[in-house]
């Protein structure tokens, strides 16, 4: 006793839609060998690490003494507000930039 197609049954097939796109704030690395430049960019989540993105709303520079860190904050908070999840360092950086 089924429920199948061959018993005559009814099958139900739930589709959920997925409109979300999964969007990240990442770094996006530059600069030549040893000597590392990220932009931080809003991003596809499933776009490769150097590859296309959505949008650039900072750079971010280790070489320097103090490290460099510069956003734009009007970009920033919008993006955030829209619900871009941000990677660990990235939060570290906004936290540092006192976003």
């Amino acid at each position: 006793m089924g429920f199948g197609p061959k018993d005559g049954g009814i099958i139900l097939v739930q589709i959920k839609e997925v409109n979300d796109m999964a969007v990240k704030m990442r770094l996006k690395r530059m600069g030549a060998k040893k000597k590392p430049f990220y932009r931080i960019v809003v991003a596809d989540s499933r776009s490769p690490r150097d590859g296309r993105f959505i949008e650039e709303i900072g750079t971010y520079d280790p070489n320097q003494e103090p490290s460099a860190i510069k956003f734009n904050e009007e970009a920033t908070k919008k993006w955030l507000a829209n619900g871009a999840q941000p990677t660990d360092r990235v939060a570290k950086l906004l936290k540092t930039a006192g976003i």
